[in-house]
């Protein structure tokens, strides 16, 4: 579908496909006739318990009746051309972050190819991070108490800072070099406060990720990729802290970025909403950062989120409060409601439970009639959720997490009521399996309650037939339900893996090897800039504790590295694991553009956080198209140019091996020659061989930190 014109002040937008309004209206009618219906259900010899349950089924439909109205449409953006000769100021705010992860944020800025000033603000006014400054040659600016946390720390930075613009990145999110070209143009609309760019995370074995093969689901999909969009469209796109850049003059005019609570993001955004100023979302990923690794680290984040929410309440209000348009109250108000989504389901997940225990039901009835009116809106609503999520939904992961989050999320709306609320920063270490079991108590304990119920309503009923047959059933298969969905968070969050102390990218590199007096050429994968996997044939083979010198054949010439062997070949493996042996002096600049601030992992391995959405998969059936399956993850391998005039294989990129009925494809990071037969070496794990064609060109994709060709070898 092509978007729609911008007007009246809105974006260009997509909005819902016709069949999907048709399902909205549908879902619509029969909530109507559900809800109506069910208010002359109440069981009278309990009647608190009947209209807890039916306030909690309305307040279910008051949320997605908000939703619906935020996602109608999403925004469409193409960025203007930014304008030249603006002045930028980048804050990175730390406070007690590691100095490696820090450095690398400050590579990136530094790499940023719009002419501009990168500041590191050091709240933990630490030694280590003045000199790592002053190494790197940016501005270093500390400070002697860090009062209002990191709200503080940015509104210290104005004082010194005289530029036109301020782009703002957390310590740990990594820009690439064309962030500011790609968002600055936007500014020229003298309305605009800020530019607000998704944020992304390189970690792909976070906690909040889900997949394996193509899929990498992320917790915050649906966020940054749907619901950010729609709030674009109403003006009314929620500036996150970090990845984002704001115009001085609009801080200015709300004296800075707001403090008095734990989330100066959001309490950012509706301040200068009430002053009139216009916000844009720029969809696209242009700087990666580290989602949080630990369940702890998860909840902590979300346990803030939550009571700034509430806090940002008692202080601004959110529906009667003056200077908000009418769809900013009501994106606000759906953004901030989310918190008290959690006491509606913890309410409907112990409902079967206190049921099969008593014996006394929410309801008068339990015959056809009520799954006539019951399971329709119930299917609808979960049908109508993945059509409005644009296929980043996921019903079974969201639910996973709508439970994990129910009990810190209705903790958090308690600060409704409480006063200042000390900030915590997002811890990014590594737990012990066993405290994060302790955290799953709340849903262990529900999980007992649940089991237990099921196994006194299963023994009671031959003796008492406390409830009818039917009620009986449905009760057993609700309560076991949430019991089904307990069990698959606390096993994901116990089965999970030892994490590396680096996340290490699967994107294959050519590299050089000098062992025993001789060079090797081999492959290079699951690279970080604390080490990788090396596939070589080295004669004799190094022994662990070994040092090997060599060079990484990057896109921009090749880097020398020297590494010790810590793991050696198996009877199986056949690869080696190294640590790489940096000094001081020879921070791997290359290795880091190449890896981090860019979806490159995503590019190379055809990675997708998105699934086709019910109403995709019925019309291809009903049009008679094969089922669509995500493809297998390509292979890909190093490939080299055999044809220079020194005869020294050179690195030209990647190239696929051939699937069948395909081509191989060559993924470069530049553009290769098309007009000539080309001799190219491509460099497996385990073998190698020569290819002889000339290069068709496809398509060139744009990326954040390097900008892939596409090519395809024709024999």
């Amino acid at each position: 579908m092509q978007p729609k014109a911008a007007r009246n002040g809105h974006p260009a937008y997509r909005p819902l496909y016709l069949v999907q309004q048709i399902l909205v209206l549908v879902f619509l009618g029969v909530a109507a006739w559900y809800l109506i219906w069910r208010s002359g259900t109440f069981n009278p010899l309990a009647r608190y318990f009947s209209w807890a349950v039916y306030a909690a089924e309305t307040y279910g439909l008051l949320s997605v009746l908000l939703h619906l109205f935020m996602v109608w449409r999403l925004s469409v953006r193409k960025p203007p051309a930014a304008p030249a000769d603006k002045s930028v100021d980048v804050f990175i705010p730390t406070y007690n972050e590691p100095v490696e992860l820090v450095r690398r944020t400050l590579i990136g800025a530094l790499a940023i190819d719009y002419p501009h000033q990168t500041w590191l603000l050091d709240d933990g006014d630490r030694p280590q991070m003045r000199q790592l400054a002053t190494e790197l040659g940016c501005r270093y600016l500390a400070r002697a108490a860090n009062t209002d946390a990191k709200a503080g720390n940015l509104n210290n930075a104005l004082n010194h800072s005289d530029a036109e613009f301020i782009a703002v990145f957390d310590a740990d999110h990594i820009p690439n070099a064309h962030f500011l070209s790609r968002t600055l143009g936007y500014f020229t609309d003298d309305k605009v406060a800020f530019v607000q760019c998704p944020q992304e995370f390189y970690n792909l074995d976070s906690y909040q990720n889900r997949g394996r093969g193509r899929l990498r689901w992320g917790e915050q999909s649906l966020f940054f990729r749907v619901v950010q969009r729609g709030k674009d469209y109403w003006n009314a796109t929620m500036f996150a802290g970090t990845t984002a850049v704001l115009r001085r003059r609009a801080l200015d005019s709300v004296d800075g970025f707001a403090t008095g609570t734990v989330a100066e993001d959001l309490h950012t955004t509706l301040r200068l909403q009430k002053k009139g100023w216009r916000s844009v979302y720029h969809a696209e990923a242009l700087a990666f950062g580290i989602a949080s690794p630990t369940l702890r680290a998860f909840l902590r984040q979300r346990l803030r989120w939550g009571q700034g929410a509430m806090q940002i309440w008692r202080q601004e209000g959110l529906l009667f409060a003056r200077g908000y348009t009418m769809a900013q109250r009501l994106c606000n108000a759906a953004s901030v409601l989310t918190y008290f989504d959690a006491w509606q389901r913890l309410l409907l997940y112990v409902v079967p439970g206190v049921v099969l225990f008593t014996g006394i039901m929410p309801i008068n009835t339990f015959n056809i009639d009520f799954l006539m009116h019951f399971l329709p809106y119930y299917f609808l609503s979960f049908w109508l959720f993945e059509e409005l999520a644009r296929g980043y939904g996921s019903t079974p992961n969201i639910e996973q997490y709508n439970l994990l989050r129910a009990f810190v999320f209705a903790y958090a709306t308690l600060s409704l009521a409480r006063g200042k609320i000390s900030f915590k920063v997002s811890s990014k270490g590594q737990n012990t399996r066993g405290s994060e079991a302790a955290l799953l108590l709340p849903q262990m304990l529900l999980l007992a309650f649940l089991a237990t119920s099921i196994g006194i309503g299963a023994w009671l009923y031959p003796a008492q037939h406390q409830l009818p047959w039917e009620a009986l059933v449905a009760n057993i298969l609700w309560a076991g339900l949430v019991v089904l969905l307990g069990l698959a968070v606390v096993g994901f969050t116990l089965g999970r893996r030892g994490q590396r102390a680096e996340y290490r990218f699967p994107v294959p590199l050519a590299v050089r090897v000098e062992h025993g007096g001789e060079e090797t050429l081999g492959v290079a994968d699951d690279i970080s800039v604390g080490g990788m996997r090396l596939y070589a044939e080295c004669t004799p083979p190094p022994t662990a504790g070994t040092t090997l010198k060599g060079r990484l054949l990057l896109p921009g010439g090749e880097l020398p590295f020297a590494a010790r062997v810590v793991e050696t070949p198996g009877d199986e493996r056949r690869h080696y694991g190294l640590n790489f042996l940096w000094t001081e002096a020879e921070t791997p600049v290359e290795l880091l553009r190449f890896l981090y601030g860019s979806e490159l992992q995503w590019r190379v391995r055809g990675l997708t956080a998105r699934l086709r959405t019910p109403l995709e998969v019925m019309l291809d059936l009903l049009q008679g198209h094969p089922r669509q399956r995500l493809p297998n993850l390509r292979f890909w391998a190093p490939l080299l140019g055999t044809g220079g005039k020194d005869r020294k294989p050179r690195p030209l990129g990647l190239i696929s091996g051939e699937q069948e009925g395909e081509r191989p494809l060559i993924l470069s990071l530049n553009a290769l020659p098309t007009d000539k037969t080309l001799a190219l070496l491509r460099l497996g794990k385990y073998h190698r061989d020569l290819i002889q064609g000339k290069l068709k060109p496809l398509a060139r994709h744009n990326s954040a930190a390097v900008e892939p060709y596409l090519y395809e070898v024709i024999s």
